[in-house]
Protein backbone atom coordinates (compact mmCIF):
# COMPACT_ATOMS: atom_id res chain seq x y z
CA UNK A 1 0.00 0.00 0.00
CA UNK A 2 1.46 3.18 -0.93
CA UNK A 3 0.99 5.49 1.58
CA UNK A 4 3.74 8.30 0.49
CA UNK A 5 5.12 9.93 -2.38
CA UNK A 6 9.20 10.84 -2.92
CA UNK A 7 9.67 13.37 -5.90
CA UNK A 8 13.14 14.35 -6.87
CA UNK A 9 12.83 18.25 -8.41
CA UNK A 10 15.05 18.28 -11.18
CA UNK A 11 14.70 15.94 -13.97
CA UNK A 12 10.79 15.16 -12.13
CA UNK A 13 8.84 18.22 -11.99
CA UNK A 14 11.29 20.02 -14.23
CA UNK A 15 12.99 19.57 -17.37
CA UNK A 16 16.19 17.59 -16.61
CA UNK A 17 19.19 20.16 -16.53
CA UNK A 18 21.45 17.66 -18.39
CA UNK A 19 19.67 19.53 -21.18
CA UNK A 20 20.77 22.53 -20.14
CA UNK A 21 24.69 20.58 -19.56
CA UNK A 22 24.08 19.39 -23.54
CA UNK A 23 23.63 22.99 -24.92
CA UNK A 24 26.68 24.15 -22.98
CA UNK A 25 28.65 21.51 -24.17
CA UNK A 26 28.02 22.42 -27.93
CA UNK A 27 28.52 25.73 -27.43
CA UNK A 28 31.43 25.38 -26.14
CA UNK A 29 32.88 22.41 -27.94
CA UNK A 30 33.29 20.21 -25.37
CA UNK A 31 32.85 16.52 -25.57
CA UNK A 32 29.14 15.65 -25.48
CA UNK A 33 28.31 14.35 -21.70
CA UNK A 34 31.33 16.29 -20.30
CA UNK A 35 29.92 17.86 -17.36
CA UNK A 36 28.57 14.66 -16.55
CA UNK A 37 31.95 13.27 -16.31
CA UNK A 38 33.29 15.49 -14.17
CA UNK A 39 30.49 15.24 -11.62
CA UNK A 40 31.08 11.48 -11.92
CA UNK A 41 34.48 11.34 -10.74
CA UNK A 42 35.28 10.71 -7.31
CA UNK A 43 31.36 11.35 -6.95
CA UNK A 44 31.42 10.93 -2.92
CA UNK A 45 34.36 13.79 -2.45
CA UNK A 46 34.19 16.29 -5.54
CA UNK A 47 33.25 19.44 -6.09
CA UNK A 48 29.88 18.90 -6.61
CA UNK A 49 29.27 16.58 -3.41
CA UNK A 50 30.78 19.14 -1.27
CA UNK A 51 28.66 21.65 -2.47
CA UNK A 52 25.59 19.46 -2.04
CA UNK A 53 26.71 19.02 1.22
CA UNK A 54 26.75 22.46 1.81
CA UNK A 55 30.68 21.73 2.65
CA UNK A 56 32.08 24.90 0.85
CA UNK A 57 30.80 27.87 -1.02
CA UNK A 58 29.90 28.91 -4.46
CA UNK A 59 33.50 30.61 -4.60
CA UNK A 60 35.29 27.80 -3.32
CA UNK A 61 32.88 25.49 -5.50
CA UNK A 62 34.04 27.90 -8.77
CA UNK A 63 37.32 27.43 -8.02
CA UNK A 64 37.50 23.41 -7.35
CA UNK A 65 35.30 22.41 -10.38
CA UNK A 66 38.08 24.80 -12.53
CA UNK A 67 40.24 22.55 -11.21
CA UNK A 68 38.78 19.11 -11.55
CA UNK A 69 37.44 19.90 -15.16
CA UNK A 70 40.77 21.35 -16.03
CA UNK A 71 42.46 18.01 -15.17
CA UNK A 72 40.03 16.06 -17.66
CA UNK A 73 40.89 18.45 -20.81
CA UNK A 74 38.59 21.26 -20.27
CA UNK A 75 38.24 24.11 -18.12
CA UNK A 76 35.07 25.17 -16.87
CA UNK A 77 34.41 27.69 -13.98
CA UNK A 78 32.03 26.40 -11.39
CA UNK A 79 29.60 29.03 -11.71
CA UNK A 80 29.11 28.52 -15.40
CA UNK A 81 27.38 25.14 -14.08
CA UNK A 82 25.51 26.26 -11.30
CA UNK A 83 23.61 28.99 -13.91
CA UNK A 84 22.59 26.04 -15.84
CA UNK A 85 21.14 24.28 -13.11
CA UNK A 86 17.03 25.36 -13.61
CA UNK A 87 14.78 23.38 -16.00
CA UNK A 88 11.35 24.31 -16.90
CA UNK A 89 8.41 23.17 -14.93
CA UNK A 90 6.79 20.63 -16.56
CA UNK A 91 2.72 21.21 -15.58
CA UNK A 92 1.46 17.75 -16.27
CA UNK A 93 3.77 16.56 -13.83
CA UNK A 94 2.55 19.26 -11.22
CA UNK A 95 -1.23 18.27 -12.14
CA UNK A 96 -0.02 15.10 -10.73
CA UNK A 97 1.51 15.88 -7.68
CA UNK A 98 -1.73 18.22 -6.82
CA UNK A 99 -3.75 15.25 -7.11
CA UNK A 100 -1.68 12.79 -5.76
CA UNK A 101 -1.51 14.90 -2.31
CA UNK A 102 -4.90 15.01 -1.63
CA UNK A 103 -4.92 11.22 0.02
CA UNK A 104 -0.77 10.76 0.01
CA UNK A 105 2.19 12.34 1.60
CA UNK A 106 4.34 14.12 -0.83
CA UNK A 107 7.21 15.21 0.11
CA UNK A 108 10.12 16.28 -2.29
CA UNK A 109 14.11 14.91 -2.05
CA UNK A 110 16.27 16.82 -4.04
CA UNK A 111 20.28 16.87 -4.18
CA UNK A 112 20.70 20.53 -4.71
CA UNK A 113 23.12 23.41 -3.90
CA UNK A 114 23.99 26.53 -1.78
CA UNK A 115 23.25 29.11 -3.92
CA UNK A 116 20.53 30.89 -5.17
CA UNK A 117 17.19 30.40 -3.08
CA UNK A 118 16.84 26.21 -2.94
CA UNK A 119 15.11 24.57 -5.84
CA UNK A 120 14.09 27.73 -7.52
CA UNK A 121 17.86 29.24 -7.87
CA UNK A 122 19.12 30.63 -11.27
CA UNK A 123 15.63 31.80 -11.98
CA UNK A 124 13.76 35.31 -13.27
CA UNK A 125 11.56 36.24 -10.23
CA UNK A 126 8.81 34.68 -12.40
CA UNK A 127 10.37 31.17 -12.40
CA UNK A 128 10.89 31.55 -8.80
CA UNK A 129 7.59 32.51 -8.41
CA UNK A 130 6.54 29.34 -10.11
CA UNK A 131 8.90 27.11 -8.41
CA UNK A 132 7.63 28.67 -5.06
CA UNK A 133 4.07 27.27 -5.74
CA UNK A 134 5.15 23.76 -6.59
CA UNK A 135 7.28 23.63 -3.54
CA UNK A 136 4.12 24.95 -1.55
CA UNK A 137 2.15 21.51 -2.55
CA UNK A 138 4.46 19.38 -0.82
CA UNK A 139 4.43 18.67 3.36
CA UNK A 140 8.22 19.37 3.10
CA UNK A 141 11.03 19.95 0.56
CA UNK A 142 14.38 17.85 1.97
CA UNK A 143 17.07 19.48 0.59
CA UNK A 144 20.68 18.32 0.42
CA UNK A 145 22.47 21.19 1.13
CA UNK A 146 20.52 21.61 4.24
CA UNK A 147 20.62 18.73 5.74
CA UNK A 148 24.90 17.69 4.76
CA UNK A 149 23.59 14.51 3.49
CA UNK A 150 22.68 13.77 -0.80
CA UNK A 151 21.67 11.48 -2.81
CA UNK A 152 22.59 8.20 -3.34
CA UNK A 153 23.80 7.77 0.53
CA UNK A 154 21.45 5.45 2.10
CA UNK A 155 21.14 7.61 5.07
CA UNK A 156 19.22 10.33 3.70
CA UNK A 157 16.61 8.07 1.88
CA UNK A 158 16.49 6.42 6.20
CA UNK A 159 16.03 10.38 7.05
CA UNK A 160 12.99 11.00 4.65
CA UNK A 161 11.49 7.87 5.66
CA UNK A 162 11.75 9.26 9.36
CA UNK A 163 10.38 12.76 8.50
CA UNK A 164 7.41 11.08 6.36
CA UNK A 165 6.65 8.70 9.18
CA UNK A 166 6.56 5.63 7.31
CA UNK A 167 8.11 2.43 6.16
CA UNK A 168 10.78 2.22 2.84
CA UNK A 169 7.66 -0.06 1.57
CA UNK A 170 5.23 2.00 1.97
CA UNK A 171 6.93 4.97 -0.40
CA UNK A 172 6.68 5.37 -4.25
CA UNK A 173 10.11 7.35 -5.05
CA UNK A 174 10.48 9.50 -8.48
CA UNK A 175 14.31 10.25 -9.92
CA UNK A 176 15.72 11.25 -13.52
CA UNK A 177 18.72 9.16 -12.01
CA UNK A 178 19.25 5.53 -11.59
CA UNK A 179 21.94 5.73 -9.55
CA UNK A 180 19.48 7.49 -6.82
CA UNK A 181 16.85 4.99 -7.23
CA UNK A 182 19.31 1.65 -6.59
CA UNK A 183 19.57 2.25 -3.03
CA UNK A 184 15.87 3.73 -1.96
CA UNK A 185 14.74 0.33 -3.53
CA UNK A 186 17.22 -2.09 -1.90
CA UNK A 187 15.20 -0.89 1.38
CA UNK A 188 12.06 -1.28 -0.46
CA UNK A 189 10.57 1.59 -1.92
CA UNK A 190 8.96 1.01 -5.19
CA UNK A 191 10.60 3.73 -7.77
CA UNK A 192 9.93 5.02 -10.84
CA UNK A 193 12.93 6.37 -13.07
CA UNK A 194 11.57 9.34 -14.93
CA UNK A 195 12.60 9.74 -18.70
CA UNK A 196 9.85 11.47 -19.89
CA UNK A 197 7.13 13.87 -19.14
CA UNK A 198 4.78 11.00 -20.65
CA UNK A 199 6.27 8.08 -19.58
CA UNK A 200 6.36 9.25 -15.81
CA UNK A 201 2.70 10.29 -15.87
CA UNK A 202 2.18 6.43 -17.30
CA UNK A 203 4.14 4.69 -14.99
CA UNK A 204 2.26 7.01 -11.88
CA UNK A 205 -0.80 5.83 -13.24
CA UNK A 206 -0.16 2.56 -12.80
CA UNK A 207 1.07 2.52 -9.82
CA UNK A 208 -1.58 4.37 -7.99
CA UNK A 209 -4.29 3.02 -10.04
CA UNK A 210 -5.24 6.30 -11.39
CA UNK A 211 -4.86 8.26 -15.03
CA UNK A 212 -2.57 11.18 -14.81
CA UNK A 213 -2.29 12.01 -18.52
Amino acid sequence: MITAVLWDFGGVLTTSPFEAFNRFEKEHGLPENFLRTVNSTNPDTNAWAKFERSEISADEFDGLFQSESSSLGHSVAGKEVIALLSGDIRPKMVAALKEISKDRKCYCLTNNVPAGQGPGMSRSEEARAAVAEVMSLFDEVIESSKIGMRKPDPKIYEYACNRMGVSADEVLYLDDLGINLKPAALMGMKTIKVISEQQALTDLGRALGQTYL
